[in-house]
């Protein structure tokens, strides 16, 4: 293990994330209709709802399940998602920005430059899928695990990850420009890419290899020269 900074604590000792634990009540279908702005939805099962171009800014999701819903373009600004399971979802230009999600598991997402800059992640887990152009900046992740999915260059820039796990997860070009890690644990990503930010890295934990990979950036960094 290879780890920089204070942040990480000594070997071997990295905090692990908190992984939410999700039971859901006995749910009532989704009637139908379009999202509402500060709509409240509580124990509710959503299953393939075409919610493409629909405004839900500020609303509420609480005990539900979202499977296999269409959100393209879809307005979600300051929405709320508390104790749910989001399955197979889908969508090119989602807004979450400035959104909670809290005790949530995203499962198999399809996403491609979703919004959740100044966002407020909490036990979080996300399995599988795709999700291209992430945009996290200035987000707050706390307790966050991203597993077996493809993350194609992520944007952290400005935002505080603590507790916060890759496990067998593609990293592609990442961007950690001023962000702050604690407790981040790289080790199990399966690849590791980072664009920008490199010097950020202080309190994440990585592997040896991964260090040996990351090593041309390092160089880059601090402004060495490696010939041959």
């Amino acid at each position: 293990m290879v780890s920089r900074g204070t942040g990480a604590g000594s070997a071997g000792r990295v905090k692990g994330a908190r992984r939410p634990e999700v039971r859901l009540p006995p749910l009532e279908p989704f009637g139908g209709g379009e999202l509402e702005p500060d709509g409240d939805y509580d124990g509710l099962e959503f299953v393939e709802a075409d919610f493409v171009g629909q405004d839900g800014a500020g609303a509420r999701f609480m005990d539900c399940a979202l499977r296999g819903c269409a959100l393209d373009e879809t307005r979600l600004h300051h929405a709320r998602f508390l104790d749910s399971v989001l399955t197979g979802i889908r969508g090119v230009g989602t807004d979450l920005a400035e959104s909670t999600l809290r005790d949530v598991e995203l499962i198999d997402a399809r996403l491609g430059g979703v919004q959740l800059h100044g966002a407020a992640l909490e036990r979080v887990v996300i399995r599988g899928g795709k999700i291209d152009y992430l945009n996290l900046r200035t987000a707050v992740l706390r307790d966050v695990v991203f597993e077996g999915c493809v993350l194609v260059e992520p944007d952290f820039g400005g935002a505080r990850l603590e507790r916060v796990e890759f496990v067998d997860c593609a990293l592609k070009g990442a961007d950690l420009t001023a962000a702050t890690l604690k407790d981040v644990d790289l080790r199990g990503a399966a690849s590791l890419e980072i664009a920008r930010g490199v010097d950020r890295l202080a309190g994440a934990v990585i592997s040896p290899s991964q260090l040996l990979d990351l090593a041309p950036v390092l160089a880059a960094e601090v402004g060495i020269r490696v010939e041959g």
